[in-house]
């Protein structure tokens, strides 16, 4: 009998402040999906930088067989990627290096391309194909003359990439809509908790003569609270499913229809990484809506 009174004055509720209820879904489902959009288009930045590096990277090629410059004669031995090695630790504009071996380049090539073009008798490439590199880290993004200067034309060395120039207005992008996204979903979250107040505050005042009946037969705060914090829950859950709908429905039509298929240079999010924005939001939908209506009820209920 106390959970059917408990679900018939949720059910009341929900139809008495209606108007109310689809303003706080609807500014949640806004607000989430921004924040949501805001997470991937931060791991999309790590996947890029994972692949290609970041602006604070230079990438020097060694040689290998076959190379396109004249320079190399053969494969790097190990003694000239030794030197190269104690060239590039001992710049001061260096933060930090690490090597990658022919291998390494060739699962990210298959990651990219998709690992069927390098399947069966006649593939396009081998591990024997890709060239090893030094990924340096560098202090300062402005200060990279001297360990370009000191690494070209080092024995061994094929070429130099300064991932600065390639990636400069690509981060550019990415960041301005990521902080775009983030800065609008703030304002709109801050929105929804004056929604979510002013939906609690007008359901008290309408459910006031209910309220003091059931504190003088000695209803629990508990009990008294029940039906406000179901409500809240249902329209965190209502707008939590809507923003992960159209976050999937950013995933499909922007990122793998036209994104993943137009642009295949460089590495695109997936299924991991949209799970990953579904939970968060998951979690911040019930949050901004359960943590006030706890804080209101005890205000406006006076338990």
């Amino acid at each position: 009998m106390q959970l059917r009174y408990v679900f018939s004055e949720l059910g009341q509720g929900l139809r008495r402040n209606l108007s109310m209820h689809i303003a706080v879904v609807l500014t949640l489902f806004v607000s989430l999906t921004l924040v949501g959009l805001g997470v991937l288009l931060n791991q999309q930045a790590d996947k890029a930088a994972e692949h290609w590096g970041n602006q604070l990277q230079i990438t020097v090629w060694l040689c290998k067989n076959h190379d396109d410059n004249p320079a190399c004669t053969g494969e790097v031995t190990d003694a000239q990627k030794a030197a190269i090695e104690k060239v590039v630790d001992s710049n001061p504009e260096v933060a930090s290096y690490h090597t990658e071996s022919k291998e390494q380049a060739f699962e990210k090539v298959k990651e990219l391309l998709g690992p069927d073009k390098f399947e069966g008798p006649n593939p396009a490439a081998t591990a024997a194909d890709m060239p090893q590199s030094v990924w340096i880290q560098l202090k300062d993004p402005n200060q990279y003359q001297g360990i370009t200067s000191a690494v070209v034309g080092l024995d061994g060395v094929s070429g130099i990439r300064d991932m600065r120039a390639v990636l400069k207005p690509i981060y550019g992008s990415i960041n301005a809509l990521q902080w775009g996204a983030l800065g609008t979903a703030a304002f709109l979250v801050f929105a929804a908790l004056l929604l979510v107040g002013n939906t609690i505050r007008l359901a008290a005042f309408a459910r006031r003569k209910e309220i003091g009946i059931m504190r003088l037969v000695g209803a629990s705060t508990i009990y008294i609270a029940l039906p406000f914090l179901l409500e809240a829950l249902v329209t965190a859950l209502i707008g939590v499913a809507l923003a992960a709908g159209a976050l999937g429905a950013f995933m499909y039509f922007g990122i793998h229809q036209r994104a993943g298929d137009q642009l295949k240079f460089m590495p695109w999010i997936g299924m991991p990484e949209y799970l990953v924005a579904v939970v968060g939001v998951a979690i911040l939908g019930p949050v901004l809506t359960l943590l006030p209506t706890l804080v209101l009820t005890r205000k406006y209920l006076k338990v």
